[in-house]
């Protein structure tokens, strides 16, 4: 399956703009986002490969959509055939999330493509206040929900859940796949 890296140089303006923005130092925004001084000073220099729980936890902190950072709003069509598109991997590797549609301005919304192996439960630390996911099971079986109250759903099953609570996301089958819509109201 072919899949288009991050577009890290895109990453590293991005990032930079928006400190800068806000006025905080690489120093407070990584001791905000619990990383490394240094791995925020390599990804404004545009450096690495981040995974998708470093830039969560670095937007969560510039209060930003993870969608800013990965693709600019389009004006026309997009077709994105299924093992393309901008993927982000977990730091175990066994959770990429494709991204397949930012959050144009004045919308509150991004999609993304999951797809989850089994063998290893996939936790995501709270977003920002008001995100709501919504996720449907588009291919195997999978454990998910909040971490204090989950669900087994099969493939076609619909949840949604509170993104500002910890999360979590099991594959039960391999090559487990869904759709993750986060709303943010």
């Amino acid at each position: 399956m072919s899949q288009i890296e991050p577009p890290i140089p895109q990453i590293a303006k991005a990032l930079k703009y928006e400190r800068n923005r806000l006025g905080l130092s690489i120093a407070e925004v990584a001791r905000q986002a619990k990383i490394a001084k240094s791995t925020l000073s390599q990804l404004e220099a545009g450096i690495g490969n981040p995974s998708i729980e470093t830039l969560w936890s670095i937007c969560l902190v510039l209060n930003i959509q993870v969608s800013h950072l990965l693709e600019p709003p389009i004006q026309t069509p997009k077709v994105i055939r299924r093992g393309e598109g901008t993927t982000l991997a977990s730091k175990n590797n066994n959770y990429r999330a494709t991204l397949l549609a930012a959050c144009p301005p004045n919308t509150c919304r991004d999609i993304y493509q999951i797809e989850v192996e089994p063998g290893q439960v996939h936790v995501s630390e709270p977003h920002h206040q008001g995100v709501v996911e919504h996720v449907i099971i588009t291919k195997g079986k999978a454990r998910l929900g909040l971490a204090s109250e989950n669900y087994e759903l099969d493939e076609g099953d619909y949840i949604s859940y509170s993104g500002a609570l910890p999360h979590i996301f099991e594959a039960l089958q391999g090559r487990t796949s869904a759709i993750l819509v986060s709303e943010y109201r």
